[in-house]
């Protein structure tokens, strides 16, 4: 979607636009809300502070909609091809890193009681396994606040993907 279809949409069709980015209510209706944005940057410069911080709550219920690293969604939606698209660096061919983040993943659900998340996009299967290994050393506490982070890259990476100018 252009910018400026982005500022003259309704406003449920604004939200609708935002949702696969992050599904976090409070900051979908604020974006949407502070419309109309002059420029691409004053939007992404927007959408940063509305993401900082999210509150604990607004973190598990976006990780509900997260898959886990090197497992694909199928589903048909926006997020899920934004998934799939953002996880590109994982070939699933690969069995041994494949295999590796598998147990990863299980030992950090273990720990943490959540998928692990990483902002995939832009980085290899062995940069994800590597950061995996390093955060199952972390606290909760410090995973909480990586955690946040990643969903905020996420939201704004998405965002870039989905309104343009």
């Amino acid at each position: 979607m252009k910018l400026a279809e982005f500022n003259e949409a309704d406003r449920a069709d604004a939200s609708a636009a935002l949702r696969p980015c992050i599904d976090i209510q409070r900051w979908v209706d604020q974006i949407a809300d502070a419309r109309p944005f002059a420029t691409g940057e004053a939007l992404l410069g927007f959408a940063r502070r509305a993401a900082a911080p999210f509150t604990a709550e607004e973190v598990e219920a976006a990780m509900a909609h997260h898959p886990r690293i090197g497992e694909r969604p199928t589903a048909a939606t926006a997020e899920a091809s934004m998934s799939r698209s953002e996880q590109s660096g994982v070939d699933p061919a690969d069995t041994a890193v494949t295999e590796a983040l598998a147990a990863g993943n299980r030992a950090y659900e273990e720990k943490f009681g959540r998928v692990f998340l990483i902002r995939a996009a832009g980085r290899t299967a062995p940069e994800i396994l590597a950061a995996l290994n390093e955060r199952l050393a972390n606290t909760p506490d410090q995973e909480d606040v990586i955690v946040a982070r990643q969903l905020r890259e996420i939201a704004l990476l998405r965002l870039k993907g989905v309104i343009s100018e």
